[in-house]
């Protein structure tokens, strides 16, 4: 189905493909949001991510290539609203620092900001591979087009990478 989709951009054969997923993609949405209405929500934008993405990149395990792009979109989607809080805050409740993260999990918001931390401290090349392929969800050739890194160099980065992001990670978390 993914392939016919590819050649005809057919929607409805992406939403057949789509629909067998939704209740695993929703299942992850809830995890990280903890709100059905804003899971519900993320899962319609995600499909919508899907139509251009899909067209683009080459994908040869839909459904592994389809979990990490529906995580990362919640984790982006929970970056953006602890840079920015909901502006039906009134400005007194915004002077209380409590107030602004009322609805995130302090363990969430921690383990992303540690990660954040640690992507800090890998080696340029790294940082730059890693941000493009996983949170801005660049395939390996757009990486590459964007760098002008080697395509195998690409790959060694992205690799070593997320290895040494896994162990910052892994030495920060009893801190």
């Amino acid at each position: 189905m993914l392939a016919e989709y590819r050649r005809t951009g057919d929607l409805k054969l992406l939403g057949a493909l789509y629909e067998k997923y939704m209740p695993l993609v929703y299942g992850l949405c809830l995890k990280y949001f903890k709100d059905e209405e804003e899971s519900k929500d993320a899962v319609m934008q995600i499909f919508e991510q899907l139509v251009n993405k899909l067209r683009v990149h080459e994908v040869s395990n839909f459904k592994s290539w389809l979990y990490t792009l529906a995580r990362n979109h919640c984790l982006m989607a929970l970056r953006q609203s602890e840079k920015h809080p909901t502006s039906s805050l009134d400005e007194h409740s915004m002077e209380n620092d409590a107030f602004l993260h009322h609805d995130i999990d302090p363990g969430r918001e921690q383990q992303l900001s540690q990660m954040e931390k640690c992507i800090e401290t890998l080696p340029q090349e790294q940082k730059l591979t890693i941000r493009l392929f996983y949170l801005e969800q660049k395939c390996y050739k757009e990486v590459a087009g964007i760098t002008g890194f080697d395509m195998n160099k690409v790959k060694s980065y992205i690799q070593n990478g997320k290895r040494n992001l896994k162990i910052c990670m892994e030495k920060n978390s009893g801190e």
